[in-house]
């Protein structure tokens, strides 16, 4: 008999692999849940199927307890829309992405292949890849 429950990865672990990637999505650019989990390794203990059906998932529940620094803004769903937890917070995760240069269409999406990071870390102009 199979469980509907699966358990989630360690959170704080879990959580600051989350944020310290979010960190690292330049100005002006933003990045999807899926892309983010995508990012990081499947967490000890939890099968690779199991990570590519609820990582997304994961990282949104990361994304809802983020620390001050994290540019939680940058983060959207995969039809480059913001996720509503509620109006207000929506309204201003829209007017921070248009004070970075990022637009919205008039359905209220982002042109992901406009303004989706690469997944790339940028360095400073003196610094090599």
């Amino acid at each position: 008999m199979s469980s509907k429950f699966v358990t989630r990865p360690d959170k704080l672990i879990f959580n600051n692999l989350v944020w310290d990637t979010v960190r690292k999505i330049p100005h002006g650019q933003v990045a999807t849940y899926g892309q983010i989990a995508g990012l990081i390794q499947p967490p000890g203990g939890v099968k690779e199927q199991t990570y590519k059906a609820f990582g997304a998932r994961w990282v949104g529940s990361a994304m809802a307890s983020c620390p001050e620094d994290v540019p939680w803004h940058r983060v959207i769903n995969a039809q480059g829309k913001i996720s509503l937890r509620s109006t207000s917070g929506a309204g201003i995760q829209r007017e921070l992405l248009e004070s970075e240069g990022v637009n919205f269409d008039e359905r209220g999406r982002i042109n992901l292949k406009q303004y989706q990071w690469d997944g790339i870390e940028s360095k400073p102009p003196n610094e090599k890849r």
